[in-house]
């Protein structure tokens, strides 16, 4: 696995709380971000495994964010997309990308494990069993 940490990009602090605190639960390194202008103010980790981004923010939106991580050219790591806002707009953008799943909220733990798991190449799931 190129990288280890998993970054999640959204504005709800709720959200990035559960988040963190579910994925630490399993043994993963997680930094958060509130904004996708933050993620890319240059302090965000070298290892990035994955990337949990929230489709509508203030700001950047995260599909704006993935657009220019892949527009720069470095590749860009797994992502998997999450949205309060599920429309056809943005399941078509969505479809049209390479994401590794696009999760409306609020989503089960295993289907995020489940997701974050294809994304660094770790059965999460199984690990609990």
């Amino acid at each position: 696995m190129p990288g280890k940490t998993i970054c999640v990009v959204d504005d709800d602090p709720s959200i990035r709380r559960a988040l963190s605190r579910l994925l630490r639960a399993f043994s993963l390194p997680v930094v958060t971000y509130g904004s996708a202008e933050g993620f890319l103010d240059g302090s965000h980790p070298d290892d990035v495994a994955c990337l949990i981004l929230d489709v509508r923010m203030d700001g950047m939106s995260g599909l704006d964010l993935y657009d220019r991580l892949r527009a720069a050219g470095n590749g860009t790591p797994p992502v998997i997309f999450i949205t309060a806002h599920d429309d056809a707009v943005t399941r078509r953008r969505i479809d049209h990308s390479d994401a590794i799943a696009f999760l409306p909220k609020p989503f089960e733990m295993t289907t995020l494990l489940s997701a974050v798991g294809r994304a660094i190449g770790r059965d999460l799931l199984r690990a609990t069993g």
